[in-house]
């Protein structure tokens, strides 16, 4: 009798140890993403009825991201997801733009444009706001941001409609990097002048940057500035119509 209490005293303890064993992974991993599979399921709860069409791992601030692109009627997404607690960090649709036209009708104001926008995303403030004649189409692309995500729209200068629409989580600027302010100063000095509409933290394949938009004469111009060394990585100019 004590020689079979022993065997099934070990054979619980065993049965213990191979449980932790097999399970104890999935359990630490529980909250993340674990498959392709299972990111397809969170998109497509996301979107519901649209079709998957392509998903791809990439790596933000050294952090795997799973990113979807999905397709629904005339709209395409484009969903990104941490992989870690699989939180949705950044989501995008756009109206394929063989289904846009430029139209006859009259252009919508500024102030019109703006009350659109606000219509469509409570409680942000407007940090830029711009007409623009892009690939044929007059529009508005305005940028407006709260204090966890920055947004991005294209509205149709005649319709009012909503061709694109954009937001993402912000990134926290942390440690020892220059500020916005140098950012600003750097950036201005780089155009020569003009008017800042927008700066923003954020990385660049892993690296911490300032994104500054500047406005001047007819064109815009975007400086994308190394966070900590204050050091110009790209610079790009486009004329308001292009």
């Amino acid at each position: 009798m004590k020689k079979r209490g022993m065997f099934v005293s070990m054979m619980l303890v065993f049965c213990l140890v191979f449980t932790n064993f097999c399970f104890f992974p999935s359990i630490v991993h529980a909250k993340g993403i674990n498959s392709v599979k299972q990111v397809k399921k969170l998109a497509k709860k996301q979107v519901k009825g649209a079709r998957v069409d392509k998903v791809e791992m990439d790596y933000e601030d050294g952090k795997l991201v799973y990113e979807v692109c999905l397709s629904k009627g005339k709209k395409e997404y484009n969903l990104v997801f941490r992989a870690s607690d699989a939180k949705l960090i950044s989501y995008e649709w756009e109206i394929h733009f063989w289904n846009v036209t430029n139209g006859k009708g009259k252009l919508i104001s500024m102030k019109k444009a703006k009350q659109l926008a606000n219509k469509q995303v409570k409680n942000a403030a407007i940090t830029s706001i711009m007409k623009k004649h892009s690939d044929g189409i007059d529009v508005y692309r305005v940028k407006m941001k709260t204090s966890k995500k920055k947004y991005e729209l294209k509205i149709h200068a005649r319709t009012g409609k909503v061709l694109e629409y954009e937001w993402e989580l912000i990134a926290k600027a942390g440690g020892k990097y220059i500020g916005e302010e140098k950012a600003k100063t750097i950036a201005l000095k780089k155009v020569g002048a003009g008017t800042v509409v927008k700066v923003d933290f954020d990385y660049d394949d892993g690296v911490p940057v300032y994104e500054v938009d500047i406005i001047k004469d007819m064109y815009e111009y975007e400086v994308e500035i190394h966070a900590k060394t204050g050091k110009i990585l790209s610079f790009e100019m486009e004329h308001i119509y292009d």
